[in-house]
Parts: structure tokens; sequence; C-alpha cells
């Protein structure tokens, strides 16, 4: 970085003077404050040069994404995994194109590793007006896609964990075809997040060709290896489902999001956020069913959080609400389908 102008470093001291001095307890507030805490005390450390590195890209990384995505965060997004390796004659390449059509014309956004193969399948059919892409610096791969270049939603990684970050946090679902080891790693990299209760239950949908074997194959070793032996639970397999073509994609999609809309954890109160309102016998049969995740009471009806006024697009959203005890994020997925299955019943 080349050495900065004096009134460059007179602007920067007073607003680290503003940061550090504001009144009041907002959240965006206090996250500036501790940021800039959080540089000096690595001054302080003496942290080693790499370290330091690290940590420097890890947040010009996650600034410059967090820029890129923000225009469009009322937006829903599918993030599409699979293969750079597949070409453009190979059946997956028309169907990730396929998908990526259809998504866009339902006023969906794709997210890709703006790669090759499945990728620029993805993007080709979505169109550059409606995809993301997630790069990450390789030394073996050409860049992103021709199709994808010079977009400026286009954001290029160096470390994957960043990247991942990205691929998870701005997603409302995920589309995985057939890979190798990167796409078995977004897979349980997903699975984990969500069974973990790091990241919000959301729609994964492995998608294989009518007459394709892959995911199934997977799907048998999960159940042989991982279920039969108790690594997982059985409600962990609510969190993917297998489909053989985009409209089952699209079609699962819509429903996930039918009634259900959001959640937020606001203390030890689990609050869901709705696309429409729910009955009252509707929130006694939930409580029923869902007594192990329950912690006291039941589930109720609430209007928006104070601690929600940051998200000022949502709080008009009928809401539910209940002491979540976190034991378990597969039957919390299950709420949320059974939630959606309620909201359809009621329309019939």
């Amino acid at each position: 970085m080349p050495e900065l102008k004096p009134d460059a470093v007179e602007r920067l001291l007073n607003e680290t003077r503003d940061v550090l001095t504001a009144r009041g307890d907002s959240m965006r507030s206090v996250l500036y404050k501790e940021l800039l805490i959080n540089a000096l005390k690595c001054r302080r450390d003496n942290l080693d040069v790499l370290d330091l590195k690290i940590i420097n890209r890890a947040i010009v990384e996650f600034r410059h994404a967090s820029r890129v995505f923000e225009p469009y965060e009322n937006t829903r997004k599918v993030s599409i995994f699979g293969s750079a390796r597949v070409l453009r004659d190979d059946p997956y390449y028309k169907m990730a194109s396929d998908l990526g059509r259809l998504l866009a014309s339902q006023g969906y956004m794709v997210i890709t590793g703006a790669a090759e193969g499945i990728m620029e399948a993805g993007i080709e059919g979505a169109g550059p007006e409606n995809s993301f892409g997630v790069g990450i610096v390789l030394p073996y791969e050409r860049g992103p896609a021709k199709v994808f270049q010079d977009d400026p939603k286009l954001v290029t990684f160096k470390y994957f964990f960043t990247r991942k970050l990205f691929f998870v946090m701005e997603a409302s679902a995920f589309a995985l075809f057939p890979g190798g080891f990167g796409t078995q790693n977004e897979a349980f990299e997903v699975l984990v997040l969500v069974q973990t209760g790091k990241a919000t239950p959301k729609p994964l949908l492995l998608i294989d060709l009518p007459d394709g074997h892959y995911w199934e194959t997977w799907d048998r070793f999960v159940n042989q290896e991982l279920l039969n032996h108790g690594y997982i639970y059985p409600e962990d397999r609510s969190f993917y489902r297998i489909v053989h073509s985009p409209e089952e994609v699209l079609e699962w999609v819509r429903y996930y999001y039918s009634t259900y809309h959001s959640m937020r954890q606001v203390g030890e109160t689990l609050v869901i956020r709705l696309e429409k309102e729910m009955r009252d016998e509707d929130l006694r049969q939930l409580t029923e069913s869902f007594p192990d995740i329950i912690a006291s009471g039941g589930v109720l009806k609430t209007s928006a959080l104070p601690q929600e006024k940051d998200e000022p697009d949502i709080l008009s959203k009928p809401r539910i609400a209940f002491a979540y005890n976190k034991r378990s994020a597969g039957r919390l997925n299950q709420m949320v389908l059974e939630i959606n299955r309620l909201g359809r019943s009621n329309e019939a």
C-alpha cells in the first residue's frame, strides 16, 4: 500500500475517533468499534506476518463480497454446484442450463463457482444478469468462464473458507449436480452447517438424470454407513432430497418457502417468519408434534420482536415463536416441512 498523504491520515484518524467515541449501543456501532479494537490487538499481540496476511485478506474478501451481494439481499438465490469437467455435450450440462433458465424465469438468481462445466451451464441458463460468480484462485484452473469474466457480480476468493461462507450465507437453496471431491465437499459442508445449527435449515436438492444413479448411490452410503451406525439421526436425512429434473428443483424450493419464510434466534426464543397466518389449531398441532425441541410452553403467534428491527423489509410478516432447546436441527427442519404442509392443506 502506498504511503498515505497527511490529509488522508487526518481523515482516517477522525473517522477512527468517531467510531471509538460513538455513544449508544446500536449493533452497527458496537461492531465497528470491535473491528477497530481487534485490528489494534493484532499489532499488540505481535502476530506472525503470515497470520496477519490471512486475517487481512479474509476481511478484504468478506467486505468486497458483502458489497457485491448487498443490493440483491431481498432476492432469493440458489447455489448451484457440480463438476467443472462436465462438457457441453453432456446431458448434465443441458440440465444445469435448463435449471438456471427456469429459476431466473421465476425471479430467482443463481450463485455458482463461475468456472466451467456445471457452473458455466448454470450461468448461461440464468443469464449473467441473474447470476453471481463466487470463484476461487487455483493454480491449475483458467479462471472464470468466458460468459462471466467481466461481470461486476463476480467475486474471486483466495481462501475456500470465505468463499464457502458466501455460497451458504447468501443462498436460500442448494442444487447439486454430480461432481468430484469439490462437489462432495460442498454437499457435506452444507449438511454439517445445517445439522449443527450454524446455518438455518434450507432445501438441498441432489440432481440426477432420470436414469442416473449418482445420488442414489451416495444416499445408500449415507443410510448404510452413517445412519445404520448411529453417526447421524434419521431426521437428518430430511435436509436433502433427490430429484430428477429442473422442474422438481423449482417445485421443491417454492414449496419449502410457501408458508415458511425465514427464522431468527432471539435469546432463547426462535422466531419463525411466515408468508401467511397459521391457524390456532395448527399451532397446537406443532406443539404436540415437536415437544422434543420445545424447551417450555408451546408454539405461539407473535409480532416482530424489537431485536428484528434491523430487518425492516419483513417486519410486517406473520410470526410464530417458541423456546427452542437447540437439540436437533433435523427435527427443526421437519417442523418447517410440517408448517408448509399445514399451510398447503389449509388452501385445499
